[in-house]
């Protein structure tokens, strides 16, 4: 059985707007943050973790323009100071420094994919190469708008998990 972390014991307890505040950071839609925090005490991070997945599935094509308009174009780096823009410089931070012409290539295709589908281009980077991204863009470029909005959504799940686990860790 997993201890519970001193994070998770001080989200299980923190008032109401404090952990709003905090899922937010993590997804900003507000079925996901309520369904969650009606979810609390979580037993231990992969509960909560768990339960952020079921929450968030399906995302509404809604609740998926409303989370994306927060989140900046992969392979720039927000100036903001929110606490999602922290999550999102940490994020990117870890894919290190791309080389001119895949640089050059994912701007090209960040621009063609918000030209099709009205959106920035969402892509999970944990884990990921600056050649992984840019070959699951130029994917992505060639599907539907239907098929793309689903992938979408299942990004933001995941990134909104690996941001809980992290926030609870």
């Amino acid at each position: 059985m997993e201890a519970m972390s001193v994070a998770l014991a001080e989200f299980n307890s923190a008032p109401d707007e404090q952990a709003r505040a905090q899922l937010r950071s993590c997804l900003n839609v507000a079925r996901w943050i309520e369904r969650l925090l009606e979810a609390r005490p979580f037993p231990s991070v992969d509960a909560a973790v768990e339960a952020a997945h079921h929450a968030a599935h399906p995302l509404t094509p809604g609740e998926i323009d409303q989370a994306l308009a927060d989140h900046p174009r992969i392979g720039e780096r927000t100036q903001a100071e929110s606490a999602e823009a922290e999550f999102s410089r940490r994020e990117q931070a870890g894919l290190g420094e791309a080389d001119a012409s895949v640089e050059q290539r994912l701007a090209a295709g960040n621009l063609a994919y918000e030209q099709r589908f009205g959106r920035v281009f969402l892509i999970r980077a944990a884990g990921r190469s600056h050649e992984e991204i840019l070959a699951e863009l130029e994917r992505r470029l060639q599907l539907d708008s239907a098929e793309e909005l689903e992938i979408a959504g299942e990004q933001l799940e995941q990134i909104a998990a690996l941001r809980l686990e992290g926030l609870l860790r």
